[in-house]
């Protein structure tokens, strides 16, 4: 996949060398030469020097060949302009970082399929963080009407050494919520788990659940036999 990244800033360039380690070609503008230049020697993505809202540099950097295009500039105007511009140029997949929500709607209009709040992404996490510490992850889907926690199960737990069957027939398991994934150990890989997977101790679930389930779930993985 050829991805266009609009600013070599610290989002900017991270986003490129995950990118890069997946495989994907990657392409970085912005005004800073010792950014680019990094950006080429250190990341291993291909770099040009301008202005990321420029038809000049963005058809040098090959935005009509660009599978999708990340716009991370260093304020929302620039980024606006730069997903109009690729939504013009035909970039199918269109993604936008946003510092304030007034911006949510106008970038969405013009064209970006995800609009992303790096600070209530920030807060969002922080405050999970805080209330749900024995929580290795969670990830929102749906504007937070999903969440996916990631958890793993303690010794002498309740559900320890039980299949998903004879959890998912317990009373106390909070409707609506699935389990989705299994790992058994950090080194082994995450599979997706039937009803007769067992959950040892130790291991570690990804379960989906509503919001309002959180604390329910948290409790039932945790509880002690």
């Amino acid at each position: 996949m050829y991805v266009l990244i609009g600013g070599a800033g610290l989002v900017g360039l991270s986003l490129a060398q995950k990118l890069v380690e997946l495989g994907h070609t990657v392409a970085i503008i912005d005004i800073d030469h010792t950014a680019c230049r990094y950006a080429r020697e250190q990341v291993g993505a291909m770099a040009f020097e301008g202005s990321a809202v420029s038809t000049e540099v963005l058809l040098e950097a090959g935005i009509r060949k660009a599978d999708a295009l990340a716009a991370v500039l260093r304020n929302d105007a620039l980024n606006l302009a730069m997903v109009t511009l690729a939504k013009h140029y035909g970039v199918s997949h269109i993604l936008s970082r946003m510092r304030h929500s007034d911006f949510a709607e106008p970038l969405r209009l013009a064209g970006a399929n995800h609009v992303i709040s790096t600070v209530e992404l920030s807060v969002s996490t922080m405050v999970n963080a805080i209330e749900f510490p024995q929580v290795e992850s969670m990830m929102h889907f749906e504007q937070g009407q999903i969440e996916v926690l990631k958890i793993s199960i303690p010794n002498s737990c309740y559900v320890a050494n039980r299949s998903l069957a004879e959890i998912a027939q317990d009373s106390r398991f909070p409707t609506g919520s699935l389990i989705i994934g299994y790992q058994p150990h950090p080194h082994e890989d995450l599979v997706i788990p039937n009803g007769s997977t067992v959950l040892e101790s130790g291991s570690t679930i990804l379960i989906a659940t509503k919001p309002g389930s959180l604390h329910q779930v948290i409790d039932f993985i945790e509880g002690c036999k």
